[in-house]
């Protein structure tokens, strides 16, 4: 038999409208008396609020979608993390939805949490769905961007300041002399991730600022299975890179599992600095530098984002979009060898 809020509230001695602030965890001019009451009656009935009345009665389903792009990643693990604590402080549940990086997985995942009437979207987006994004911001519905931006559409979008991340490890590696320097990344093509694109702008710049050769040789992109493979080429070259950049967490797994296997020393052999902070970085033997992005602060602002757009949508009140960029951190550890 399913409890209703009248029989709560009868069993409180309260009034129905009591139980509904109780739950809607509007307490100003509630006493403590009467918050136990109701607490004690939800406890003894298993009262489970409808949740269907309430998205009814306030025109919202108090859910938001995060679409993200892989879940593997501790990156991504973290931003999705903070987003819920956010949400939550509002009642807002989350749902996640893991498209690794492929487009039509995106969309149809987008369109579903749309025809489930969820009241916003958080996404890490792909280029191939432009149209998509375009429809919706013309429908006026309530999504941010994070970690990546769609160019020519205006939507708020949280993302790292990827050049500067790309900066400080080059940077690093030109103060301990190294001119060999390589870059490992996930797929570059036509529709670069905003993430890649920008990461190996930076490393191409910094290259270049500090009077050292861009070699194309030492780029190299490709997906995680191909990893092995393609880090085996840098180390065969005739000139191999004196210093590597991994630029993601999962990148620099696959460095150092390469590097165990083929019995290479760090920093001896070569030097490495991983974008990501991951928390083995720390203890690692030897410990290894990392770039840090502010991951909990990203989630917690596109959360913020969000949950304001919709509070403005209810108003329709319309603000301009903005795209924030966070900067990144340098954790000096011993992964880095100066060269004479």
């Amino acid at each position: 038999m399913v409890i209703t809020m009248r029989e709560v509230a009868e069993r409180a001695g309260v009034s129905k409208s009591t139980v509904s602030q109780f739950l809607s965890k509007r307490y100003n001019y509630m006493s403590l008396d009467t918050k136990r009451k109701v607490e004690q009656a939800i406890e003894e009935l298993n009262y489970i609020p409808n949740e269907v009345a309430r998205s009814l009665k306030h025109k919202k389903t108090f859910i938001v979608g995060v679409i993200s792009s892989t879940i593997l990643s501790k990156f991504t693990t973290e931003v999705v993390r903070a987003i819920e604590d956010e949400c939550q402080l509002e009642g807002v549940q989350v749902i996640v939805c893991n498209t690794d990086d492929d487009s039509l997985k995106e969309k149809n995942y987008v369109q579903s949490m749309i025809a489930r009437q969820v009241d916003g979207l958080i996404i890490f987006p792909t280029e191939e769905n432009k149209k998509l994004y375009v429809s919706l911001v013309k429908n006026g519905y309530p999504f941010v961007f994070v970690d990546r931006k769609i160019d020519e559409i205006s939507v708020d979008t949280v993302l790292l300041n990827n050049e500067k991340a790309s900066e400080l490890a080059v940077e690093t590696f030109a103060q301990h002399n190294h001119k060999n320097i390589g870059i490992i990344t996930f797929p570059l093509g036509k529709k670069m991730i905003t993430t890649r694109i920008e990461r190996l702008s930076g490393y191409r710049k910094t290259l270049e600022n500090n009077g050292l050769p861009v070699n194309e040789d030492y780029i190299k992109s490709g997906r995680l299975d191909e990893m092995p493979d393609l880090i085996g080429e840098l180390f065969h070259m005739d000139n191999p890179p004196t210093a590597i950049i991994a630029t993601n967490d999962m990148i620099l797994e696959q460095v150092l599992i390469y590097a165990k296997n083929n019995r290479l020393t760090i920093p001896n052999d070569f030097s490495l600095i991983g974008v990501d902070d991951v928390s083995f970085a720390a203890f690692y033997n030897p410990p290894i530098t990392t770039v840090s992005q502010p991951s909990f602060d990203m989630g917690k602002r596109s959360a913020r984002l969000l949950l304001d757009k919709i509070n403005r949508k209810e108003q329709e009140e319309e603000a301009p979009s903005e795209i924030i960029r966070l900067n990144p951190t340098i954790n000096h550890r011993e992964s880095v060898r100066k060269l004479n």
